[in-house]
């Protein structure tokens, strides 16, 4: 068993969204991320998908792509993203792919390990933070908070965590999410949402508070599963 990230995928099988409008290195995407897909994970594998998967504006518009998704080898763990409009309600989503698991103001298990995590949202920075940006930014790290509470209520005490957006500005400056990650003990984290290669500098990766950091958004993975465990 092992388990595995990728993030971003956008797909748009069922709407007019094609990624190749943001350069070269996204045309047919979807199949290079298939291919790898297929050649490393077995049935008895995990995928997580830490938000953005679906261009689509409503769930019963994003079936085509949640298909592709479920039909691919192993389970699959998904986390929302802020593209994800078509995301409802859980109870709404359970049980609709039998591969599919949607995490949201929960965790998910992996062997004996507890996955927490929420969409977050943009850091306090200098260039454009919202009276509602603040806001929402609070109520992502207390759902982040909340998430590794459960996990830790339930029992688990290896615990990794699951952002969509990165979990610090772009000078890298503590957030809520980092003191949360550091205040429970979480070792490892998984992110997405930055694209192009002159952004990606702006996410940490490696070491930072003695939180192991890695950057799973699928353009910058070279549309590769990341194999975390």
């Amino acid at each position: 068993m092992a388990l595995y990230v990728i993030g971003d995928l956008h797909l748009s099988f069922g709407t007019n969204k094609p990624m190749d409008i943001f350069g070269e290195v996204w045309v047919n995407h979807y199949e290079k991320i298939k291919e790898d897909w297929i050649s490393r994970v077995t049935e008895s594998d995990t995928v997580i998908l830490p938000g953005d998967s679906s261009w689509a504006m409503t769930f019963n518009a994003a079936t085509d792509d949640l298909k592709w998704i479920d039909e691919l080898p192993g389970r699959k763990i998904l986390f929302k993203g802020n593209h994800d409009y078509w995301w409802v309600s859980k109870a709404k989503m359970a049980g609709c792919y039998s591969n599919i698991e949607f995490v949201h103001n929960a965790f998910a298990i992996y062997e004996d390990m507890a996955i927490c995590g929420t969409r977050g949202w943009l850091c306090p920075n200098e260039v454009v933070f919202t009276e509602n940006d603040d806001k929402v930014y609070k109520r992502e790290a207390l759902r982040l908070e909340n998430s590794i509470l459960m996990a830790k209520k339930a029992g688990y005490e290896r615990i990794v965590g699951v952002l969509h957006f990165p979990p610090t500005n772009d000078k890298k400056e503590p957030s809520r999410f980092t003191e949360i990650f550091e205040k429970y003990g979480v070792k490892e984290v998984v992110y997405g949402h930055i694209h192009s290669k002159q952004n990606y500098k702006y996410g940490i990766k490696g070491l930072y508070g003695g939180v192991n950091y890695h950057l799973t958004s699928c353009d910058y993975l070279d549309f590769k599963l990341f194999e975390w465990f």
